[in-house]
């Protein structure tokens, strides 16, 4: 139960970097050169590397995934409300605030976990 616990934040991570990133493939035109192309590529990919840079250190330190993809969550339907469909923000938000919460979870976990270690070896 702990290695699911423990992975399940990362791997939907992984998943919703790879599905966020699917969207930069419309950056590309047969009007562009190659080099435009692959510039708008990469531009459109930024929010895929800031993805991965907030698991970098939610995976060590799961707090940050918990506020990190809290706020991720709450910006996009801050800035983009009354613009789309509801269903919209339930597929951009919602999982950004599933992960946040199973990054929350691990973090309790793994506390109680030292925790509970830090009693067995101190003998209270």
């Amino acid at each position: 139960m702990n290695n699911v616990v423990y992975w399940s934040p990362r791997i939907l991570t992984i998943l919703f970097i790879l599905f966020v990133s699917l969207f930069a493939l419309d950056s590309f035109s047969s009007e562009k050169t190659i080099a435009e192309n692959i510039a708008a590529f990469l531009i459109h990919l930024v929010s895929s590397f800031l993805l991965i840079l907030l698991l970098w250190a939610a995976w060590r330190y799961e707090w940050i995934g918990t506020i990190a993809f809290a706020a991720l969550g709450i910006l996009y339907i801050a800035t983009s409300w009354d613009r789309f469909p509801f269903i919209t923000y339930l597929t951009i938000s919602g999982p950004l605030f599933l992960i946040s919460l199973l990054f929350l979870y691990s973090w309790f976990k793994r506390n109680s976990r030292v925790n509970k270690t830090i009693k067995q070896n101190t003998g209270k």
